[in-house]
Order: structure tokens, then C-alpha cells, then sequence
């Protein structure tokens, strides 16, 4: 089954960057779309970007991201990427990723996540 570690995550105020990663083991990256999810503190994990497999050439955004995060993957390095841009307080939340399977189910195992916090 696939494991995920997520970092990057961090303290930053709003309008700021961060740069999250997710690295991969235990099976073959590339044949998995990739996606990274968020949970706020008395929220339902909720989905916020996704990427196809084999390269990556489609993605997708929940609406209260787009054009300001973007995903990417290298699967020479197991490893998939959020940028987020112009960062706002709602934003703050713990960063997962995950293989989707379904809208429900997922090839690999959670991670730890990583925790991001905008604030002034």
C-alpha cells in the first residue's frame, strides 16, 4: 500500500506562500492521480486539488483555491506538490495528500499531514 509524508507546512501571514510536498513510497507513483486534501478544526476533510497520473497533464481545483494554488507532480521523485499563493486565514487547515481511488476511498494510507496556519 502507498504511504505519504507531507512537509512544508507553516506559519504564515496572509497574502504569503507556502510550498507543500508529499512524498510517496511503497508502490508505483505514477500510475496514481494524486490530490491534496485539507481538514480545518471542526471540519470535514474536504479535497483541494487533484492531478492526473502518467505525468500529470489534467488538474482540478475546489472553487475557494483556484488561481491561487497549483499542483504538480515528479514522478522521477515520487513526489507531488501544492503551491499556494496569496494565502488567506481560511486556508489554515492540516495538508494531506492521498491516490484517490473514488470520491470516497483512496489507494494509500493517510499520513501525518502537514499543518498550515495564516495569521497575522
Amino acid at each position: 500500500q502507498v504511504q505519504f509524508a507531507e512537509t512544508g507546512g507553516g506559519l504564515v501571514q496572509p497574502g504569503g506562500s507556502l510550498r507543500l510536498s508529499c512524498a510517496a513510497s511503497g508502490s508505483i507513483f505514477s500510475i496514481y492521480a494524486m490530490a491534496w486534501y485539507r481538514q480545518a478544526p471542526g471540519k470535514q476533510r474536504e479535497l483541494v486539488a487533484e492531478i492526473t497520473a502518467g505525468g500529470g497533464g489534467n488538474t482540478n481545483y475546489a472553487d475557494s483555491v483556484q488561481g491561487r494554488f497549483t499542483i504538480s507532480r515528479d514522478d522521477a521523485k515520487n513526489t507531488v506538490y501544492l503551491q499556494m499563493n496569496s494565502l488567506k486565514p481560511e486556508d489554515t487547515a492540516v495538508y494531506y495528500c492521498n491516490a484517490p481511488r473514488s470520491s470516497t476511498t483512496y489507494y494509500g494510507r493517510w499520513g501525518q499531514g502537514t499543518q498550515v496556519t495564516v495569521s497575522s
